[in-house]
Parts: C-alpha cells; sequence; structure tokens
C-alpha cells in the first residue's frame, strides 16, 4: 500500500494522508518527482516501462510519486534506487523545475531533478514490475522516439530540460 502526504494548493503539507488510487478533494496535491540523469556525453538514462504499466513498452524518465514523509530529494534518490537499481549521489544533481498539474484525479506538484553521473549501462537492475530496458540516449534521439510514439509523452519540459 502506497501513502501519500497531502499537500494544499500552496504547497504546504495538510496532514492529510491518502492511499494510491483514492479520490482527493479539490485543492489537494500529492508530490511526484521526474529524475533525469546525464552522463558526460551529453546522453540521458531512460527506462522502458513493462507491459502491465500505463503507457506500456514506452520509454521514459525514472519517476514516482513521494510516499508519506519523504522529501522530494528523498523520493527522487528513492525511485531510481527502486526502478533501475542504480544509487545516485544527491551532490551530482539538483531540482531544476518545479510545476503545480491540475490532473483531473490525482492533481501533483511535479519536481523535476536533474543528475551528472556516468554509469554503466550493465549495473542498472530493472524492477521486475516497473522496468524492462534501460538505456542511454541523446537528446535528438530522445526526440526522435517522442516522434515515433514510443516515448511516455508527458514531458512537457523537455525543451527546457535540454538547454540545461
Amino acid at each position: 500500500m502506497e501513502l501519500w502526504d497531502i499537500y494544499n494548493d500552496e504547497r504546504i503539507k495538510t496532514g492529510k494522508v491518502v492511499e494510491r488510487g483514492q479520490p482527493m478533494a479539490q485543492n489537494e496535491f500529492h508530490l511526484v518527482v521526474h529524475v533525469w540523469i546525464k552522463n558526460s556525453k551529453n546522453q540521458y538514462l531512460i527506462s522502458k516501462r513493462t507491459a502491465n504499466k500505463t503507457y506500456a513498452n514506452m520509454w521514459e524518465c525514472t519517476g514516482g510519486s513521494a510516499t508519506v514523509g519523504e522529501s522530494s530529494l528523498k523520493a527522487a534518490l528513492r525511485e531510481v534506487q527502486e526502478e533501475i537499481g542504480i544509487i545516485i549521489n544527491p551532490n551530482n544533481g539538483e531540482c531544476v523545475f518545479n510545476y503545480k498539474r491540475q490532473h483531473a484525479d490525482y492533481p501533483d506538484f511535479l519536481d523535476v531533478y536533474l543528475f551528472k553521473q556516468d554509469i554503466n549501462i550493465s549495473d542498472v537492475i530493472y524492477q521486475q514490475d516497473e522496468v524492462c530496458d534501460a538505456k542511454w540516449a541523446t537528446k535528438e534521439q530522445i526526440l526522435k522516439m517522442i516522434a515515433q510514439g514510443i516515448f511516455v509523452p508527458v514531458f512537457f519540459y523537455l525543451d527546457d530540460l535540454f538547454n540545461l
């Protein structure tokens, strides 16, 4: 069971906790992180979602929801370790963007992280129910994957990210 802290529209914790999948009231938000890892060759580590997930068999960055008591950074580090088995040095990156998203069912605050770290792709360990592949890709390759419809289409901030 995954539990989320609930935030008000000013990003202040309300003290309320909601189980993932349960309805949220108006002006309630939870915290989501997207984590991009960039190597010294200007490639980004992307992973492929498993067939049982929404956006099945599509590529994406690592990410997910913060759980109760987690800071945004702790959620980012945990998601990377859980989904692809990599330990990220928190000193190698930072939160580069913050967004408030008004999704119909689960409004959220999205924190986008960019870490700069060289990782051997053979060190990646896939979380069985989440990830089935991983690879390094350039900005151009990711944009091509988006055009081909094989990259999750929710990364509205990519132009800004690629200019960092």
